[in-house]
């Protein structure tokens, strides 16, 4: 089964609008962690988002998936939101949103790597080039801001978030094409789920938001969620896996952005000279063939 076609303006329409929404999910997740236990939190916005999705994929008649294709879709689930965002949650009690961001900007490499493992796609050498130059300019971009109150455990936590995002990218392209709704029916509430459980072993308190902590959480359920799920899963059927990664060293540019236009920071020149960095890595990586390997276009 081949994959759906590339061309056109949609699909870079569809990373911009990812880039856009996943640039202000980490202050998001760090106001959530100030109104709720982090685990609960995450289960919260999972749930919220499931209940959500399933309404709409209802409500537009769309294909289930079908049961050859959901072990697939529930691991992709399990690793995205069981895994990655528990541990994102968690660590950002202790780490800066800004330091967070960085780490996440290794997603390309470890996506790159790990698409080739599976035979997915070969590792070019320019997309790696452009995955450590972004790396350093993303650094740079938060050179001044990357201390605050952390400590090594949440640090370690955090990289292996990044590092299991990556991995749930490459696993959702393997998995058979499935609707970006239904998908995420299953996705986010196999990551509710999974959050939930682990709040509980952690004695987390249970509760609901309360007045203008409600914010937050809407906001990552329906923008976070509902609006950039749905995109990626729709993107990353039509772009290779690697090709799409690179939205994450777009999103501390937007962080920055969203700093000087709405909280009135006022970077350094380290800043500016970062963000060129990485606007160079990106272009690298986003510039070149938009082909997937024969076993990819297989799923």
């Amino acid at each position: 089964m081949s994959a759906p076609s590339a061309r056109g303006p949609l699909p870079w329409l569809a990373f911009a609008l990812c880039c856009s929404i996943w640039g202000s999910t980490f202050l998001f997740i760090r106001m959530s962690n100030d109104t709720l236990p982090a685990l609960w939190g995450a289960a919260l916005r999972l749930g919220i988002a499931t209940v959500l999705f399933a309404l709409l994929a209802l409500l537009l008649r769309r294909p289930w998936p079908a049961r050859h294709a959901l072990p697939a879709t529930l691991l992709y689930g399990a690793v995205n939101f069981g895994v990655s965002l528990p541990l994102l949650y968690w660590g950002e009690q202790r780490v800066p949103s800004g330091l967070a961001s960085v780490m996440y900007a290794t997603i390309p490499l470890t996506t790159a790597l790990f698409a080739r493992a599976m035979g997915m796609e070969p590792l070019r050498p320019r997309i790696l080039i452009a995955a450590v130059i972004a790396i350093g300019g993303v650094a740079l971009l938060f050179s001044s801001r990357l201390g605050g109150d952390m400590d090594l455990a949440h640090l370690i936590v955090v990289a292996l978030a990044a590092t299991s995002a990556g991995m749930s990218g490459v696993l959702l392209k393997r998995a058979p094409h499935t609707d970006p709704f239904t998908t995420n029916v299953w996705a986010h509430g196999i990551g509710s789920l999974l959050c939930m459980l682990v709040s509980l072993a952690l004695h987390e308190t249970p509760a609901l938001p309360q007045g203008d902590g409600w914010w937050p959480l809407a906001y990552l359920s329906v923008v976070g969620s509902i609006g950039a799920f749905t995109t990626f899963t729709w993107l990353i059927r039509r772009w290779p896996v690697t090709r799409m990664s690179f939205s994450a060293v777009i999103i501390p540019l937007v962080a920055l952005v969203l700093g000087i236009g709405v909280l009135h920071e006022r970077p350094g020149t380290t800043a500016f000279i970062g963000a060129a960095i990485v606007l160079g890595a990106v272009l690298v990586g986003l510039l070149g063939p938009a082909t997937t390997a024969p076993s990819a276009s297989r799923n």
